[in-house]
């Protein structure tokens, strides 16, 4: 029931919103573009469309929003990452360094921890290792934050060096390749 609303309200509305902002214009190609929506307004409002096709070409329209929502915010993430890179203050070129600094010895400190425990207090290690256990998904967000800053910077390096970024292309050569030598 709602799907179908949608459907009958989504591209009806765009249709008639662009075909008012246009009219104002005052523009010939404004006006030829005005009318032309007027008529598709009128065959949609007409049901000269089948509710399917409308139903389709809503959908389209919302991935194409989602797909330029998603590419506004690479590019704003990827700004970001490139004034980093640029920066001059010390810290805020280093960071993903001292990120990886901090975890490894995290890391390092719990499991000395952790095995000191167990070798302390034997009859206590299913506990302790069961609460080590409830660690793993911080440590997954650490160690995939970590991973991507590590790979991050090694591309940011390739690409300095002049190494072009590779291409699904390269990927997948590169893919064929290593099953070849296997």
């Amino acid at each position: 029931m709602i799907p179908a609303l949608l459907a009958q309200i989504g591209l009806p509305l765009i249709a008639r919103l662009a075909g008012a902002g246009l009219e104002a214009l005052d523009n010939p190609a404004a006006d030829a573009a005005a009318r032309a929506l007027r008529e598709v307004d009128g065959v949609l409002q007409s049901g000269g469309v089948a509710p399917e096709a409308l139903d389709a070409a809503n959908r389209r329209i919302e991935t194409e929003a989602r797909s330029r929502e998603a590419e506004t915010a690479l590019r704003e993430v990827n700004a970001t990452m490139r004034a980093e890179t640029r920066a001059e203050d010390a810290y805020v070129r280093r960071w993903r360094p001292t990120f990886g600094y901090a975890v490894t010895a995290a890391w390092a400190m719990q499991m000395a921890a952790i095995a000191w425990a167990v070798v302390a207090h034997p009859t206590d290690a299913p506990a302790i290792l069961a609460a080590a256990a409830s660690l793993s998904a911080m440590w997954g967000v650490a160690l995939a934050v970590l991973g991507v800053a590590v790979h991050e910077r090694s591309r940011d390096k390739a690409l300095a060096a002049g190494q072009p970024a590779p291409g699904l292309a390269a990927l997948a050569a590169a893919l064929l390749d290593r099953r070849k030598a296997e």
